[in-house]
């Protein structure tokens, strides 16, 4: 705009000074429509080469990364402490809130007593697997000894040498015997099913109770939250009393990010014709009036939500919408110490593509121009 102003007022005075205070040429009708034909035409020149070559946006601000901090626990919990003053940088991993404690640390002392009572089971399986061996032992003499007494008395009854009836009973006990051995066999077997019951060498059961110990002391540790990144709390509304947990649906937080901070600028498709990744960039931060900062264009956002469509059942409609879709630019830019870069912050960005590098300076005319007028712009007291 200002350019556009200046190259206007110069050629004003240009015809001025010809056709009125040097009186070269006598003004009529017909140089009045060249004079205007020529004028707009040269403006039309520098306001096409400008927009091209070293396109400009006032649509530029700050972004910060934000991380939402919603706490990750499974019962509704108090809130006990806020740690942290908002609009203060924190490092990373230091302590923002704590949260009542009481019903996790007796989870996990509930969850170490199951854990030893698991390991102590495992302990009982092997002597399991003992004393079903010494079982077998057992109903297998038992067996054989009622044999024995079996192939005795089949010896003895014929000749007369014992009843029919005690016979019977031998015959009786060498089944109830073989019943016992099978018995103790399934016993044994399962008493080895239950010890063999692992993974990596490690009974199941142990590794149920350490995962659930493990569970309980992540929860525990939950109860309070540390800082993610380098960065603050800006507006901080959480307060003691505060109650959250598996009820709670949204973030208690917004914490802002204080690393990698840079600039979106947005343009209308035409003007990103020459711009490309790695070109010139300068920043007139409004916070900084005077001041023009450096910088490179990061990446171009080649998406808008106007081609976006989500999934639905309804045909998709056709208008013309106000305003053509603008596209995003991402400036990365070399930030002064002990300058401040808040997100959110308002600022003018030129880009310089390489190409009509006889206008450039124009638009560093232009940005300069926008970055003093801050000064007294707007005009509120």
């Amino acid at each position: 705009m200002f350019v556009a102003l200046g190259i206007t007022l110069f050629y004003i005075i240009f015809v001025w000074f010809i056709f009125f205070k040097a009186k070269w040429l006598k003004f009529n009708i017909t140089w009045g429509i060249v004079s205007f034909w020529v004028g707009a035409h040269l403006l039309l020149i520098f306001l096409v080469a400008l927009r091209f070559f070293q396109p400009f946006s006032i649509d530029s601000h700050v972004v910060r990364s934000t991380i939402q901090i919603v706490p990750r626990l499974t019962e509704p919990t108090i809130l006990t402490e806020v740690l942290v003053e908002p609009n203060t940088e924190v490092k990373k991993g230091d302590p923002l809130y704590r949260f009542d404690d009481t019903v996790f640390a007796l989870e996990v002392e509930e969850a170490t007593a199951q854990l030893v009572a698991a390991e102590q089971n495992a302990k009982i399986l092997e002597q399991d697997v003992i004393a079903a061996s010494e079982a077998i032992e057992r109903a297998n003499a038992q067996l054989a000894y009622a044999r024995t007494q079996q192939a005795r008395y089949e010896n003895l009854v014929p000749a007369g040498g014992a009843r029919q009836d005690e016979l019977d009973r031998w015959d009786e006990q060498v089944t109830e015997d073989q019943a016992l051995v099978k018995e103790a066999e399934a016993n044994l077997e399962k008493a080895q099913l239950a010890l063999n019951s692992q993974i990596d060498g490690v009974n199941t059961g142990i590794l149920q109770a350490q995962a659930q110990l493990e569970k309980a002391e992540y929860f525990l540790e939950n109860t309070t939250i540390y800082a993610p990144e380098d960065g603050m709390i800006v507006s901080q509304q959480a307060r003691p009393g505060l109650v959250v947990g598996d009820i709670r649906l949204g973030a208690i937080a917004s914490f802002v990010t204080k690393d990698n901070p840079y600039i979106l600028a947005t343009y209308r498709q035409q003007n990103l014709k020459f711009v490309e990744p790695g070109q010139e960039v300068e920043v007139a931060l409004d916070l900084y009036p005077g001041e023009i900062l450096t910088g490179k264009v990061e990446a171009i956002w080649w998406a808008t939500r106007q081609g976006q469509y989500l999934p639905s059942g309804r045909l998709p409609g056709f208008e013309l919408p106000k305003l053509p879709g603008r596209i995003a630019v991402q400036i990365s830019v070399d930030i002064p110490d002990k300058h401040t870069f808040p997100a959110g912050g308002h600022a003018a960005v030129a880009i310089y593509t390489g190409q009509g590098k006889s206008f450039e300076f124009l638009r560093r005319i232009n940005i300069r121009l926008y970055s003093f007028a801050n000064f007294i712009r707007p005009l509120d007291i």
